[in-house]
């Protein structure tokens, strides 16, 4: 089975777990020898591994300009797609020559370099909705040029190449739902994108989701029959020998950290509050917020107004072994998400040896027995959680040992399978 796997982001250019999760879910299918992945991206760095799938960038696919070799006169020729409804012009000039001319009423003019290349930054700035248009146009030539079975859209980002790689192939669309913008605003949906998500959802033969709270939204927000749904949990990378050793803190103090976006939806605010309530009963603790976003300025200020500066430490965002690193200096994590659809972080942490305080409110709570549950908003239990974890060991190494037992189970390889079903239930 050959699928056409659409993502934003992959490792080690990620800006959160949606990166990771499509890296490993890649892995996991590698390992079934009858699925075949081609993995596209905006834009391709060249470093990223490709020892399992395909990968393709398309900032590196010229919209329509191709070479093609007649291998019978051993001879290479250019030629232009005459069927493209894209027109691709270079500068302001060319655009208005180009738009002189008669096309077809569908025909749409994008801005390429001298290669015929559109230019992608792959990242989430100013220009988000402009790159996503222009990566469905390339999701056209891309589906078009390359023999395919099925089409994966990972996340809102890549729904509409999903969409515009379907209606090429005339192949089955399976969208994978990280995150809804229920999750990402705390309720106040940005119309824009609700509707490219629905449009997503609508236009789908199947749908993936992370976890049942977020199949929850899916069904009651976005109206789709529960029936072409189904839950696939996340898994976690296997941890090497390297990354279990234990590094030196430089603080004789117990540590806990948060590791994740400094946004509404991970609910910062909520664990400064309950680092205040735990530093009035001891002062042998620091706290670190890892990661960035745009409460950060309002966190570092909250932080300065309850006079607990000296005990918080903000290290900016972390990828890769960073992460690892980070790990092994905890003595505990604490997710605090308002809206989680699932979070690979806890899985990560207790992969490392640290029992994880999580919130009800996320999906990965749907799969994991040894880890402190409590409200987000609930900042006395989240203290008290805190506060018991750093002071009575034995009841650290039980969700320790027990916790990373049960993670280990988690293999991408399983998540995988159960993604496999859902292809074969598409094609019929």
């Amino acid at each position: 089975m050959k699928v056409l796997m659409f993502g934003w982001e992959f490792p080690p250019h990620i800006s959160g777990g949606l990166g990771t999760a499509c890296y490993g879910l890649t892995k996991g299918l590698a390992e079934y020898n009858n699925i075949d992945v081609t993995f596209v991206v905006p834009k391709a760095f060249g470093d990223e591994d490709q020892s399992t799938m395909k990968l393709i960038g398309a900032n590196n696919v010229p919209v329509t300009k191709k070479r093609v070799g007649f291998h019978e006169i051993q001879k290479e020729m250019d030629y232009y797609e005459v069927n493209s409804e894209i027109i691709p012009y270079v500068d302001p000039e060319d655009f208005w020559e180009q738009k002189s001319k008669k096309y077809p009423k569908k025909a749409r003019f994008v801005e390429t370099d001298e290669g015929y290349k559109i230019n992608f930054t792959g990242k989430y700035g100013a220009t988000l909705h402009q790159e996503i248009r222009n990566y469905a146009l390339v999701a056209e030539i891309i589906a078009r040029d390359n023999e395919v079975d099925l089409i994966h859209a990972h996340d809102w980002l890549a729904y509409p190449a999903g969409i515009a790689a379907k209606r090429v192939s005339g192949k089955p669309l399976v969208i994978h739902v990280h995150a809804t913008d229920f999750d990402r605003s705390g309720g106040n949906v940005n119309p824009t994108v609700y509707a490219i998500e629905r449009e997503g959802m609508e236009a789908a033969d199947k749908i993936i989701t992370v976890s049942n709270l977020t199949r929850k939204i899916v069904v009651e927000k976005y109206g789709i029959d529960p029936s072409k749904i189904t839950t696939v949990y996340n898994a976690v990378e296997p941890v090497s020998p390297e990354e279990k050793k234990a590094l030196k803190k430089g603080v004789n103090e117990k540590v806990v950290t948060f590791l994740g976006r400094i946004t509404m939806q991970k609910g910062p605010e909520y664990f400064i509050e309950a680092a205040y309530q735990v530093l009035q009963k001891m002062d042998n603790v620091r706290f670190v917020m890892a990661g960035s976003g745009d409460m950060m300025d309002k966190m570092v200020g909250r932080a300065a107004q309850l006079k607990i500066s000296d005990k918080f430490h903000f290290t900016g965002f972390l990828k890769g072994d960073d992460v690892f690193k980070m790990f092994r200096m905890s003595d505990v994590f604490v997710m605090p998400s308002v809206s989680e659809p699932f979070g690979i972080v806890p899985l990560e942490a207790m992969q490392s040896n640290v029992p994880v305080i999580i919130s009800h409110q996320s999906g990965v709570s749907e799969i994991l027995k040894y880890a402190v549950k409590i409200d987000f908003w609930d900042i006395n239990a989240m203290a008290d959680a805190i506060y018991a974890l750093v002071n009575y060991p034995a009841l650290a190494e039980l969700f320790k040992k027990e916790g990373k037992a049960e993670v280990d189970n988690l293999k991408w390889k399983n998540s995988a399978n159960n993604v496999r079903s859902v292809y074969y239930s598409a094609i019929g």
